[in-house]
């Protein structure tokens, strides 16, 4: 009997040798998303010392391309890429986070909890989810966009504008980000196209004025873009109507600046339902249609589908809150006071 025992124990211990067993981890937030709501949620879930993971694949998200942010209060200017690397430093301080680059592939309900599983097929487990994907860069979808695409076209006025010194270069777009990339460019380039669909800028008065000052940026309104063309770059654009008397406008480079798609597909997998405007549907607390799911940021449409830093940062501390109040109502954290402004 007692050999039959040490046989059993010690087969039992050469399997778990072969095919160990590995324990997931199991926090109480996991946050996805490296930008200025994820940082911000991290942040308040962290204070009130939930165990958080936060993840996402680009450190400092989209936030990092703007050049130059004049609407952070507090910062008369500041660049995105500096900002964005303040948040960082301040989310990760906290020992209560555990702080990831990598690319979560899947999110999935399992009973109560929720299961992660990264893109090398890792796995960690969580109680509440916090979506702050983002978004990405919306595409003309016109012939030659993706032929030349890093060949000429880019989507990043801010990134790419080096490139293109004493060239010529049409921005395409309305809004802050293209009014804000002509002026950038403009600074290098030779000529500059702001090119538009409508008849007005919808971009900040500040942003128009500062493109109005530049002697080499020529309006195209009530326009648009119709073929990008070239040979191993680009060359030319094609327009829907004659601009100083002809359909075609010679150009080095195009930068396509004409907003951004919320990065959904994750939390749509997940069962999260989307408004009108291709955000996730949320109510007052950033609540998902998925008990337990938050979102925050772009990818929210809780403020008014106005995308700023000052919303993503209100927003990751409203989710941070509101994943506190989730669990603590189910009894699965102490109820407190995080204390602080």
């Amino acid at each position: 009997m007692v050999y039959a025992v040490w046989r059993e124990n010690e087969m039992l211990a050469a399997y778990c040798i072969l095919f160990p067993v590995y324990s997931v981890r199991m926090y109480d937030v996991a946050i996805i998303g490296l930008g200025c709501a994820g940082y911000t949620a991290a942040i308040y879930a962290a204070r009130y010392k939930l165990t958080t993971l936060l993840v996402g694949e680009l450190e400092g998200g989209t936030g990092i391309a703007a050049v130059e942010v004049g609407n952070w209060p507090g910062d008369i200017e500041i660049t995105g890429t500096e900002l964005m690397e303040r948040m960082r430093k301040h989310a990760v301080s906290f020992d209560a986070v555990t702080h990831k680059v990598a690319r979560i592939e899947k999110v999935e309900k399992e009973g109560e909890t929720f299961l992660l599983t990264f893109q090398n097929g890792e796995t960690a487990q969580a109680r509440t989810v916090i979506f702050a994907t983002g978004s990405k860069h919306r595409h003309l979808g016109v012939p030659g966009e993706e032929e030349y695409a890093g060949k000429g076209v880019s989507y990043c006025a801010t990134c790419d504008a080096f490139f293109y010194r004493g060239k010529t270069v049409a921005v395409i777009g309305g809004g802050d980000s293209a009014v804000e990339g002509a002026a950038i460019v403009a600074q290098v380039a030779k000529k500059v196209y702001l090119i538009h669909r409508r008849d007005a800028f919808r971009a900040e008065p500040y942003w128009v004025d500062r493109v109005k000052g530049r002697p080499n940026v020529e309006f195209v309104l009530s326009t648009n873009v119709t073929k990008i063309t070239g040979e191993q770059t680009v060359k030319a654009i094609e327009l829907n109507t004659p601009f100083n008397g002809s359909k075609e406008l010679s150009v080095d480079g195009v930068f396509v600046e004409i907003g951004a798609i919320p990065e959904t597909k994750l939390a749509a997998d997940l069962g999260c339902v989307l408004d009108d405007r291709g955000h996730l549907k949320v109510d007052s607390a950033l609540q998902t249609t998925v008990p337990g799911v938050f979102a925050a940021g772009d990818v929210s449409g809780g403020s008014n589908h106005f995308a700023q830093f000052a919303t993503a940062a209100g927003e990751g501390a409203i989710v941070g809150n509101s994943a506190f109040n989730y669990l603590s109502n189910r009894g699965e954290v102490a109820g407190g006071s995080m204390g602080g402004g």
